[in-house]
Formats: C-alpha cells, structure tokens, sequence
C-alpha cells in the first residue's frame, strides 16, 4: 500500500514531463502518439537575463482549455485562444505576476514571445503533484509561431496512474527518445519495479499459503475422523443417523476453525489499519483487502467442511467394536 501510494495510486492520472532541449522535431510528434498517452501540453519559466540583472519571472502552461481540463481535476472560466491567469486555491498569487506586466518567453528560433499579464483568470483545481500545480499563466499554444517551442519548457505527456499503464507509457518514451530525461510526476521509477516483485512474491506466499493450509486442513480432518472411527460405530449401532453423524463431525472441524480464522483475519485487519494510522502511509482505515481476506476464511472453512463428510461412513467394521 506504501509503494502504491508512491506511485500516486490515489490519483487518477500520471503525468511525464521532459525537456524540449533533449528532444528532436520528430521525437516532440512521435512522444504525443505514445500509446496510453491522453493528452499533452507545455510548461515554461520566462526568460531571465543572462546579465545577471533583476528580471521577474513567472511559470506559464501553453495549453488549450480542452488539454487544461484534462490535466486538471477542476478547471472554471476558462476561454479558448486567449492568456489567461490561473488561480489555484492551493497556491497563493504570484506577486510578480499583475496584470500589465509582461514577461518574455524564449523559444526555441532564438526570438521571445512577450505575453502581458491580463485581468481576466480561469480557476483550476490541480492534482497534488503536478506541473500544472503552481504556474501564473495559461498562454494559448497558437500564440507560439509553427515549427517552434518554448527553449526552457517541457512537454508534459497524460496518462492514467495503473502502475500497468504508467510502464507502458514509460516503455513507448524510451523507444522513441531513448537519450531524453524523463520525470514522472510525484513518483518514483525504481518503485514501481520493486512494486511488481514485492507483488509476485506476495502472490506466491499466498497461494503457497493458501495450499498448505488446505492440505493441512484436509489431513487434520482425516486424522481426527480415523481417530473417532470406534465412536462413530459404536453410534452407528445405537442407531445414530449417518446425517447426524456427518452433521457433527463438519461441527467439530468448522466450528473451532472458524474461530481461530475469524480472530486472524479481525486481528490481523486491526493491525494494519493501526500501521496506517500511526505511523504509515496514509491516516484512513483500509477496507479495501477485507472481503477478500473473508472470502478466503469462507473458503477455507467450506473446504474443511467437505473433506469431513466422507470421513463417516455408514459401514460397520467389526474390528473397531472390538478394539474400542
């Protein structure tokens, strides 16, 4: 649950972001048509003076209002094919950014492109993180001439968040930008090979699990009905019902089993959900992996239970009057 929540599992999408400065004219097109991948948009700073002198500078996403609300969970007031500020009730206002102000963006020919700050805005509600989480100005791709970009920028790739997904998409990057740096937003590469063995181990000690434990069940069961042979004949001739017979002997395997099953999966549920809260990864009790831990003590216990009724037989064997 901790690597998951590394890998933004509470989040619906996933961004990547990567350097216009590492990527061809080719690789910017090929990168887009990524399989998976949703949608896709720019971030850039302003340009600072290389002199050293005092130059404000802003953060800025060049999108349309259809690529904004896809990578945004709330996006109001937006207008197509004009600069807008962006307001995030998360972050505070830019003081560098009022309105009137203009601030120079480089592009990748060498000329700037000046966008004045205006007073209309479009309020958004960004996921946590996000590129889109922080910058002042929402500037209409249009605005940028054909066959250039922004010299400082990135280009941020969408995706949904399935770890599944997530290498997919990673996998199609490296096949057509193999030498370009790529950052998955909020998240962590190694973890997400390290998710998938500590999946496949758990996997496998479960199911390992899950079969010793049945065939230790079915063995307890045929020895304690072997051990009661004498004492289900002697019933059997004081004229006990083969259902009756049956009937208490899946009683007497399911019922202490149950009980002991029943604490383990409540004791065990207790103990990770007090993990969580106390000092893991998330504060919220987890009932996410309960039915599934309740199905398994279920079908254990319906396991036991069969494999007790062809222990009584309705057949009397002499021997066993004579030994008991």
């Amino acid at each position: 649950m901790e690597l998951d929540q590394v890998n933004r599992a509470t989040s619906p999408v996933q961004e990547y972001s990567m350097p216009f400065a590492q990527l061809r004219i080719h690789q910017q097109k090929d990168t887009v048509s990524v399989a998976q991948v949703q949608a896709h948009a720019m971030t850039s700073a302003s340009w600072r003076d290389p002199s050293g002198a005092r130059t404000p500078r802003t953060m800025a996403v060049f999108a349309t209002c259809q690529q904004l609300g896809r990578f945004v969970e709330k996006a109001e007031g937006c207008v197509e094919n004009k600069v807008l500020r962006i307001r995030d009730r998360n972050f505070s206002i830019d003081s560098d950014a009022n309105p009137g102000r203009s601030f120079p963006f480089l592009l990748s020919d060498g000329r700037k492109l000046d966008v004045t700050v205006p007073d209309s805005s479009v309020s958004v509600r960004a996921y946590q993180p996000s590129s889109f989480s922080g910058p002042s100005l929402l500037i209409p791709p249009s605005m940028i001439p054909r066959g250039t970009v922004p010299a400082e920028g990135n280009l941020v790739l969408l995706s949904d968040s399935d770890p599944e997904t997530v290498r997919a998409v990673l996998d199609g990057i490296g096949a057509v930008a193999p030498t370009s740096s790529v950052e998955p937003v909020g998240i962590v590469i190694d973890s997400l090979a390290q998710l998938t063995v500590i999946r496949s181990l758990l996997a496998v000690g479960m199911v390992l699990g899950l079969v010793i434990g049945v065939a230790a069940f079915v063995v307890s069961v045929a020895d304690r009905a072997l051990e009661r042979r004498a004492q289900v004949t002697a019933l059997a001739l004081l004229g006990a019902r083969a259902g009756t017979l049956r009937g208490v002997q899946v009683l007497q395997v399911v019922l202490p089993l149950a009980v002991g099953l029943g604490g383990a999966v409540v004791a065990g549920w207790l103990a990770e959900s007090s993990y969580l809260i106390t000092g893991g990864g998330a504060v919220h009790w987890d009932w996410e992996g309960l039915p599934l831990l309740v199905a398994a003590a279920l079908g254990v216990l319906l396991v036991a239970a069969l494999a007790s009724v062809p222990m009584v037989r309705r057949h009397i064997d002499p021997e066993h009057i004579r030994r008991d």
